[in-house]
């Protein structure tokens, strides 16, 4: 099945189904481990000439497993392109580096992932990359922040911990209506629970070692476009201009696990998202529990977007009567005392 007829079916099928493999017609996929291919000048000529995936040349521009992994991606987000990486952190820097050069400007929440925080804020400055913060709840506090040379509105779907939401729409069109990229980190929703491309978000990256993976045993991340204002084969540009030469490409094992993870995706994020439905009702009114942060409480500042992040909630974060603040994901266990 072709992946325009995969993206007519539904969200479970999308990620359930992956064609057999055309030369072996294995219905799971084989792994390629090879990093480096047999070529000859044909074949280089064809890469000089813009040919990417269907040839292959060494393991570090591109590998069989990878773009399995990639077309996986592309169909559950409604992309139509992606990049895999070696983490979630190398989807955001070769993203930004790739869209980014000296003297340009970024918007970005206040709230972000610490790693991409720490980045902005601290290594981008180092090449006269600057981001002003701000609450992008606020389309004011956005607007005010955007200068002639801010090229990138950055945010996250449901923050890393705070587990705010983001209104997408608004902030698509305050950029939009300035030629500025909107980049979206997926990571806390998955696109399970919400795919910000089909809401014009242009690029969204994601930690693919979080809830696509699955099983905390694997890492890799990815970038997923669908984009007016960005050329058609833009990945592939930032795959051998930016990804290439800082040597960050998803090895072939953990493009095959990842591929593995999406396939039972819906049914993990369904019960992960009932959990997390019940424990927030239960903690929110325990006695050890001084607060939870969970979108789906009607105490959420902007719970109306419910009805655009239909199964929103699968994380929560409790803080404990004189602990800090606990992320409370598939695999953590809290005892309490009773």
């Amino acid at each position: 099945m072709k992946i325009e007829k995969r993206k007519n079916l539904r969200f479970d099928s999308k990620a359930a189904y992956v064609p057999p493999d055309e030369a072996t017609k294995a219905v799971t996929p084989p792994i390629v481990i090879a990093s480096s291919f047999q070529y000859d000048s044909d074949i280089f000529q064809r890469i000089l000439d813009g040919e990417r995936k269907d040839v292959n040349i060494y393991g570090r521009c591109g590998n069989p497993s990878e773009y399995q992994f990639e077309d996986q991606m592309m169909v559950i987000e409604g992309a139509d392109a992606c990049l895999a990486t070696a983490s979630g952190m190398a989807a955001i820097s070769i993203t930004l580096l790739g869209l980014l050069k000296s003297g340009d400007h970024i918007v970005c929440d206040w709230t972000t992932y610490s790693s991409t925080h720490e980045m902005l804020d601290h290594r981008l400055t180092d090449y006269n990359i600057e981001t002003t913060f701000v609450d992008t709840a606020s389309s004011a506090e956005i607007e005010a922040a955007i200068r002639p040379n801010t090229k990138v509105i950055y945010f996250e779907t449901i923050a890393n911990p705070s587990m705010k939401v983001a209104p997408i729409a608004p902030i698509v069109k305050i950029a939009h209506d300035r030629g500025i990229v909107v980049v979206c980190d997926n990571t806390f929703a998955s696109p399970y629970v919400m795919r910000p491309l089909d809401f014009g978000v242009d690029i969204v990256v994601e930690s693919a070692t979080k809830f696509i993976g699955g099983h905390s045993d694997v890492i890799g991340g990815a970038i997923c476009m669908k984009s007016d204002l960005l050329p058609d084969d833009f990945l592939e540009q930032i795959r051998w201009n930016t990804m290439v030469k800082l040597g960050a490409p998803l090895a072939p094992f953990n493009a095959w696990m990842l591929g593995r993870g999406i396939q039972t995706l819906s049914v993990r994020l369904e019960r992960a998202c009932r959990s997390a439905a019940a424990l927030a009702d239960y903690f929110e009114n325990h006695p050890s529990v001084k607060q939870v942060w969970y979108p789906g409480l009607e105490v959420c500042s902007l719970l109306k977007l419910k009805t655009a992040m239909k199964r929103l909630r699968c994380l929560i974060i409790l803080s404990l009567a004189a602990s800090p603040p606990v992320l409370v994901g598939s695999e953590q266990l809290l005892k309490f005392r009773h």
